[in-house]
């Protein structure tokens, strides 16, 4: 085998013996929502609008045991989902997931990402997330799941980054290193890492990342294989993750997590460092962000595209109040003026904005402009405007 099937069979072996994400299967769809899986959700926060169809394609790249599958297709009514990943074992696990909770508008393919144009057609939406790290050579892998976006379409990614990582590198090399020439045998290597943690000081720097950080999930030795005894792993910075975005040839869109990447955050207190970093490009401003707050940043979700991508400028009254809106689809505790926003943040609305949403709510039968419903409550223009920056309502351009 050439080394690039040398590591592909290693990471296959270990997906075989530590199904991942090792989430229950559930007899009924899982509960809550993530907003990077609905598609209306996801099309709103990267265009500001709704998308115009709903009746989309959706490719879920490494899907593993399935749990974002499962999501994708019960957050998505009248999508076709295909799954595929390179683990036999684990696929088997996505497959009896979806099946058991009814999610029947999905096929699964015992495919490699670099693979993909064995699957027909092109993807209205591409969801990657946790993948590409593990290949031997993530710029291929990007390269093959490009081709597969449809015009329009959008993409999904998460990979890791280095300097929030840096505990977890340490500690992958500590393990190999008593590992031997027992390598690859993944039980052995999860019970000497746990072996590891047990014998460090209580004042460690790795022990008191890993407690701070990730030992609640790491209880189960399918996170903590997946962390610490994974046999291939890129991690990125800012420099080398664009490297990867261009290599793509997709338009970069913004992360999905975009208060982490808000300098404001971290110079807010000297307005005169962030007025100097006003002349630095995007990219050196996410630079600047990630080397002033390494240990926040332990990986990059963001959205590509395939031009052309129609994005909606709500910046004019005349525009946002011919527009026909209606309530997100993401949104938990609703109806309530308290309630969790996209992004599972609490949210507390006036009885005016409440108001304004219910109105949206019953909207997509009547289809009434914001003029029109504005004509009803004590509500500004403004205001509107505000509840579509926090992705509460989406709005079709009239």
């Amino acid at each position: 085998m050439s080394d690039s099937q040398t590591v592909s069979a290693a990471v296959a072996k270990l997906y075989d013996t530590y199904p991942f994400p090792p989430e229950p299967l559930l007899d009924e769809p899982p509960p809550g929502y993530n907003w990077r899986w609905n598609w209306v959700a996801a099309y709103n926060f990267c265009t500001g609008q709704k998308p115009q169809k709903q009746n989309v394609r959706i490719l879920d790249a490494g899907c593993g045991s399935g749990v974002g599958t499962e999501y994708l297709v019960h957050l998505n009514p009248q999508a076709q989902v295909v799954g595929i990943d390179l683990s036999a074992g684990t696929l088997a696990v996505a497959k009896e997931r979806c099946q058991r909770s009814g999610a029947d508008r999905v096929e699964f393919h015992h495919l490699s990402i670099y693979d993909v144009a064995q699957v027909p057609g092109e993807f209205d939406l591409i969801n990657c997330v946790g993948v590409l790290h593990h290949l031997p050579d993530p710029i291929r892998g990007i390269q093959a799941l490009a081709p597969k976006l449809a015009p329009g379409g959008l993409m999904h990614i998460f990979v890791y980054a280095e300097l929030g990582r840096w505990e977890i590198q340490l500690m992958q090399k500590a393990i190999a290193l008593l590992q031997g020439d027992r390598q690859g045998d993944y039980k052995d290597g999860v019970q000497v890492g746990r072996q590891i943690f047990a014998a460090l000081p209580e004042n460690n720097r790795l022990v008191k990342r890993e407690q701070e950080r990730w030992s609640l999930e790491n209880q189960k030795d399918e996170c903590f294989a997946d962390m610490y005894v994974h046999p291939q792993e890129v991690d990125y910075n800012i420099e080398t993750l664009f490297e990867l975005i261009d290599a793509s040839g997709l338009e970069f869109l913004g992360f999905s997590n975009p208060r982490q990447w808000q300098l404001e955050r971290l110079l807010g207190k000297a307005p005169d460092l962030v007025e100097r970093a006003e002349g630095l490009s995007d990219r050196e401003k996410y630079r600047l962000i990630e080397l002033l707050d390494p240990e926040s940043v332990t990986h990059y979700e963001f959205f590509l595209a395939r031009p052309p991508l129609s994005k909606a400028d709500w910046s004019q009254d005349a525009a946002l109040l011919a527009a026909i809106p209606e309530r997100s689809p993401c949104m938990d505790g609703w109806p309530s003026q308290c309630l969790f926003n996209y992004d599972y943040q609490i949210t507390n609305l006036s009885a005016a904005e409440f108001e304004f949403i219910q109105a949206c709510d019953a909207n997509t039968s009547q289809q009434r402009t914001v003029q029109e419903i504005l004509a009803e409550l004590p509500l500004e223009v403004d205001q509107v405007r505000s509840l579509v920056d926090q992705q509460l309502i989406l709005l079709i351009p009239g």
